[in-house]
């Protein structure tokens, strides 16, 4: 018997832009799915019932692959696949694999000779960069800053070298309830010909995109908090 597929298929990164933003393939491969291994089970179920395929939610299969998945625990998620089931990997927000768990279950799929497919669909990190005006030839994408304040802006600061050194975009996030703070730093520390970009929202309802100096974004004000942010910076 052949080993099935291991289809990587996105999810929205705000909520209700289904119609927009999700392309019909990722429909097809969701239909073709015998089993879905998934960042949230919650999630994953609202995200397939809102694409109204005419498929009973109760009567599909989930398994969490999730931050504390193993790479054990990935060849059980595989054993089915092996034996010739297809199995979609969805993410919480945006596309498996990218700053998401997925990653490591694909890396062991390939290790098995297991076909994995990925199907276009919002990642709020590429398209911040897309918008953003900066180098799209070299960037780097870190994640979450750390907590602690000092330890924050110290990271600020090396990123602010690397950009310049590098001629790199770095890109970068926190938890939405942190975003006042980690903007406030960035304009406290950074120099103030340095570029800062501003993704609020991409793809939903209060969508802002802006690139200005660190000098002019201190002139003016934009609402972050709680709203899902990319920060990117370019020192040149």
């Amino acid at each position: 018997m052949s080993a099935g597929k291991v289809y990587i298929i996105p999810n929205i990164i705000s909520d209700g832009t289904q119609e927009e933003v999700i392309p019909n393939q990722v429909r097809r491969a969701i239909l073709d799915c015998d089993l879905f291994l998934v960042e949230n089970i919650r999630t994953a179920r609202r995200y397939i019932s809102s694409l109204k395929l005419g498929l009973f939610i109760e009567d599909l299969k989930f398994e969490l692959l999730d931050k504390n998945t193993s790479f054990e625990d990935c060849i059980d998620l595989l054993q089915p696949i092996l034996e010739g089931k297809s199995a979609g990997i969805i993410s919480e927000s945006g596309c498996p694999g990218i700053a998401d768990p997925g990653a490591r279950l694909v890396h062991m799929a390939h290790q098995f000779g297991i076909e994995c497919q990925p199907i276009v669909g919002p990642s709020s990190i590429l398209l911040a960069l897309m918008a953003s005006g900066f180098n799209g030839q070299s960037f780097a994408f870190h994640g979450y800053l750390p907590i602690d304040k000092k330890e924050r802006q110290q990271k600020i600061r090396a990123l602010e070298k690397e950009s310049k050194e590098k001629d790199q975009t770095q890109i970068f996030m926190d938890t939405p309830y942190r975003n006042e703070q980690l903007l406030g730093d960035i304009l406290k520390v950074a120099r103030k010909d340095t570029f800062l970009c501003v993704a609020r929202d991409v793809t939903g309802q209060k969508e802002v995109v802006m690139t200005k100096s660190v000098i002019k974004w201190k002139l003016g004000e934009i609402a972050l908090n709680k709203i899902p942010t990319i920060f990117l910076i370019y020192a040149n």
